[in-house]
């Protein structure tokens, strides 16, 4: 008995705390994973200009307070948007590294640092490499540096879109454009007027929330390469590869040229000496009566296409006098649907045989055609030849000066200099170690993806006791509904916990009835307890058998819902 009760009290208790274990181990999934970190500390390597942040940062930038010029609007605008100087807050890869951050949404910002010297690269490689970490994505907005030009007017307070610059470089997103800008402004040498030169196939910016790392390098021979984290995306020539190109044409149309009047440029003419045929009839109609067709033998000639509907009736409140006679509305006749057709028959059309149709000449080759007119082509006076636009003029400054719908964009670790192998040193202590913190931990917050169910055959009791009992019982219901004698045969562990469950029950029930140790009782009293436990029993066995019911209901539903949501995915 004592076993009996025990096992009960296990089932019972196993299959109620399986959903909250289950809950748990959930909310056991998705807490915090802790990641191992590196610890930010400055670089000692030398460039002309590198950014790290660090506290003294303040000291070499300076908000700008200028208003942004539209003029093909004539507005203005204010640069409004704020920065701040702060660790990332989300995903953050390296502890005590701080980055510069947009603080606010659809705003114009506008920040910069001068140079202690200015930056030639003439006869020297160009390298530019900074840190962008979209925090909260980019849907519509910049995230680009430029390079500014050295000149006395350079003031950072006043720095604003129309300041000259010598490269923009970096990511920009709004809607379907996505790319990578690198635009530099060339100085023609003749009219000395600047002109900026697009990168024709610029590559697609990286949108994640991990850090993002973009370089450009600009060598001597004029080539280029861009890298996105350390791969490199596009490259090519200075000469080539923008628009419009760095050197015009040598030679251009003579714009004072035009066309004499009697030149013939078309190549093919209607034959002057053709005629129309005598035969030829233009009148001839596209299609005639089919004088050999036959009316099909099924024919109902003297049946209508369309009857009155024997099902309509007239309304009760129509009056003939107010109303007029009333006519039932008609429907298609139903014995012209069994044959071929009904009514009067009449021959179908075909094609005309003699049809020709309006008669045109047949084109020739004009014996007069002279070829495409073109203007004469005469020595480009505003020609010249730049061999070398890779050497930029001086830069003075760096600035930032961008437009986003989202904030907290961070730049970090910019480098501007001259070796392709301190900016790879800058990055494998920077980049390289938090990137890597950054993703493990990206991959570690992800919500796991569900491990297929275990068949309830395939489940042992020591690995998980609660999913065990809870599995085989659903099992034992689901076989029951349909042969309860093959439910008990294959599963006669969970028969058994069932009938040692009925059994305490009765074993409860007769000791609340008897009672202990009391009197023996009479005949009447025995006889009276009998019928009252059969009742008792009665109402136990209706109550069991109404549980099992509703729990095979409740299953059935699970699986249909479970087989809804599968033929639906």
């Amino acid at each position: 008995m004592r076993f009996a009760i025990g096992a009960t009290a296990f089932l019972a208790a196993a299959v109620v705390r399986a959903d909250d274990e289950a809950s748990s181990a959930v909310d056991a999934e998705s807490s915090t994973v802790s990641v191992a970190k590196p610890t930010f500390t400055p670089v000692s390597i030398k460039a002309p200009f590198i950014e790290q942040f660090t506290d003294d940062w303040e000291s070499r930038w300076k908000v700008s307070s200028a208003k942004k010029d539209d003029k093909s609007t004539d507005e203005e605008w204010a640069y409004v948007g704020t920065w701040s100087v702060e660790e990332p807050s989300v995903l953050k890869g390296m502890e005590g590294d701080k980055g510069l951050v947009i603080k606010d949404k659809a705003a114009h910002h506008a920040i910069s640092a001068k140079f202690d010297k200015a930056v030639n690269n003439k006869k020297n490689t160009l390298v530019v490499q900074y840190e962008v970490k979209l925090q909260n994505g980019l849907e519509c907005g910049g995230a680009y540096m430029k390079l500014l030009q050295d000149n006395k007017a350079l003031h950072a307070e006043e720095f604003a879109n129309s300041s000259p610059y010598v490269i923009m470089f970096g990511p920009d997103k709004c809607g379907a454009t996505n790319k990578v800008h690198f635009i530099f402004r060339h100085k023609n040498p003749k009219t000395g007027e600047y002109e900026e030169k697009h990168l024709k196939n610029p590559p697609m910016a990286r949108i994640v929330k991990t850090t993002s790392l973009y370089t450009l390098i600009v060598k001597p021979d004029n080539s280029f390469e861009i890298k996105i984290d350390g791969e490199s995306i596009r490259n090519g020539t200075l000469l080539e590869d923008f628009t419009p190109a760095v050197n015009p044409e040598k030679e251009i149309d003579d714009p004072k040229d035009t066309k004499p009047e009697d030149w013939v440029d078309e190549a093919r003419i209607a034959d002057p000496e053709a005629s129309k045929p005598e035969d030829w009839d233009e009148d001839a109609p596209f299609e005639i009566v089919d004088e050999e067709a036959t009316k099909p033998e099924d024919w109902l000639e003297d049946e209508p296409l369309t009857i009155p509907d024997p099902e309509a009736e007239k309304p009760e409140d129509w009056d003939d006098e107010e109303d007029g006679d009333w006519i039932p509305p008609t429907v298609s006749n139903p014995k012209c649907d069994e044959v071929s057709g009904c009514g009067k028959w009449e021959p179908p059309m075909k094609k005309n045989p003699e049809y020709k149709g309006k008669w045109t000449a047949e084109f020739i080759d004009n014996p007069a055609y002279k070829g495409v007119w073109a203007p004469r082509k005469i020595k480009n006076p505003d020609y010249f030849e730049d061999k070398n636009p890779s050497n930029f003029e001086p830069i003075g400054a760096i600035g930032f000066e961008i437009w986003t719908m989202q904030n907290d964009i961070l730049f970090d670790n910019i480098y501007v200099g001259h070796s392709i192998d301190d900016a790879e040193k800058l990055k494998a202590q920077t980049f390289d170690l938090k990137v890597a913190a950054e993703k493990a931990e990206e991959e570690a917050t992800q919500p796991k993806a569900p491990e297929p169910p275990k068949s309830p055959s395939d489940l042992v009791f020591m690995d998980d006791p609660v999913l065990y009992v809870k599995e085989k019982v659903k099992l034992f219901i689901e076989i029951a509904k349909s042969d309860p004698i093959e439910a008990v045969k294959f599963l006669p562990e969970v028969a058994g916990g069932l009938g040692a469950l009925a059994a305490a029950v009765l074993a409860i029930l007769v000791t609340v009835l008897f009672g202990g140790a009391a009197a023996a009782p009479s005949k009447e009293q025995l006889k009276a307890q009998a019928q009252k436990a059969k009742e008792v029993a009665v109402d136990v066995k209706d109550k069991a058998a109404e549980a099992v019911a509703t729990g095979a209901e409740k299953a059935q539903a699970e699986v249909n819902k479970r087989t809804t949501r599968s033929s639906a995915s």
